[in-house]
């Protein structure tokens, strides 16, 4: 009884529909409760030592980052979270830092990238999903920049979010300007503010 007790406690205090193994295991429980919660349908488990509960709304997004604490939401992802592109990307792209290495992420429906870490922490933000989660995502000036400096980015995605960009009242062209000093695109990005602004 006391068992149960402490799991509801747990599932009751997740204001995520989210439950750890470390959380069990801080608990003062053993984790196999949590494959028996399983294995009743209670709980389905979405990666190492993360379970959600059966009737919790799914948001993939968040969730994903859950699983991978190190990904950033970037490129096409990262424009559509930030309301700067209509589609809805096919497949999720997050940034990661060089050296980082996972044998699931292969498994996973994302495209990965890779930065050397000092690229890898300037320019993330905290957005909430579309379902309302706190999730990480790089800013709108970083995101231009890095879609900008590599290769399968659609070229309409990137004109439109430029040109989005160039009419905003938010943008702030000093910042965008030492991101792509720093991240070596500032011809390209001169280049979009030129025919644009």
């Amino acid at each position: 009884m006391e068992i149960n007790e402490t799991i509801n406690e747990l599932l009751q205090a997740s204001t995520d529909g989210t439950i750890t193994t470390a959380q069990v295991t801080k608990a003062g429980l053993h984790r196999s409760v949590l494959q028996k919660l399983v294995d009743c349908g209670e709980l389905y488990r979405y990666g190492r030592g993360l379970y959600v509960k059966s009737s919790a709304w799914e948001d993939d997004f968040y969730l994903l980052q859950r699983k991978y604490e190190r990904g950033i939401y970037s490129h096409d992802t990262a424009l559509y979270l930030l309301g700067y592109s209509d589609r809805t990307p096919a497949k999720y792209t997050m940034t990661f830092p060089k050296g980082y290495n996972t044998p699931s992420l292969k498994q996973e429906n994302i495209t990965v990238k890779r930065v050397v870490p000092k690229n890898y922490e300037f320019g993330i933000i905290e957005i909430q999903s579309p379902s309302g989660n706190p999730i990480r995502v790089y800013d709108l000036e970083r995101t231009l920049c890095d879609i900008l400096r590599g290769s399968g980015s659609d070229i309409q995605i990137v004109g439109e979010a430029m040109k989005r960009y160039a009419a905003s009242k938010t943008k702030d062209i000093h910042k965008l300007m030492q991101y792509a000093e720093q991240l070596r695109v500032k011809p390209k990005v001169l280049h979009y503010m030129e025919v644009l602004l």
